[in-house]
């Protein structure tokens, strides 16, 4: 695999299986993402699994586009990574979620990789926008990531509080 484009790490006091869950259903990594918002699964699938597809919806300011994604890693609690396509099929980017459990819950790195070949970088700037793609994502990667912590967090100490009730 060539290197990753942008990557990203943050320490969460949640278990794994949690920030699993919350990465792995693209419905909830639309809450926390910052171009993602949305999603509807393709042909037969209906849940995150190998080979499973969705269309994802993408917005940035006025632009919005779509893409194809398959998923290609789905390891529940270590690793969650779909590819991503245009309409048209052409390569753009692999995102992966890597999770690794710690005494105090784990440590979640998001990564993506850009697929696009080098004729395809001008349009695709142009459509959404994003002319330093690589520096878009980290910081991209950095509010998702603080989202994720927040969210991944939040839903532990409410489980914990109730469990202790």
């Amino acid at each position: 695999m060539t290197q990753r484009s942008a990557t990203g790490k943050i320490a969460i006091a949640a278990p794994p299986e949690k920030v699993y869950a919350l990465v792995s259903d693209p419905g909830a990594l639309a809450d926390m993402a910052e171009e993602y918002e949305g999603h509807r699964w393709v042909g037969a699938a209906k849940e995150p699994a190998v080979g499973a597809r969705f269309r994802g919806r993408n917005r940035r300011g006025i632009r919005r586009w779509s893409t194809l994604s398959t998923i290609t890693d789905a390891d529940e609690g270590k690793r969650f990574a779909f590819e991503v396509t245009t309409f048209a099929g052409l390569p753009v980017a692999r995102w992966q979620y890597d999770i690794e459990a710690t005494p105090d819950g784990c440590v979640a790195v998001e990564s993506t990789w850009d697929r696009r070949p080098g004729w395809l970088r001008g349009p695709t700037s142009l459509f959404t926008g994003v002319w330093k793609r690589d520096d878009a994502n980290r910081a991209n990667i950095a509010a998702t990531l603080a989202r994720l912590k927040a969210a991944a967090e939040s839903a532990h100490s409410t489980n914990r509080d109730q469990n202790s009730i």
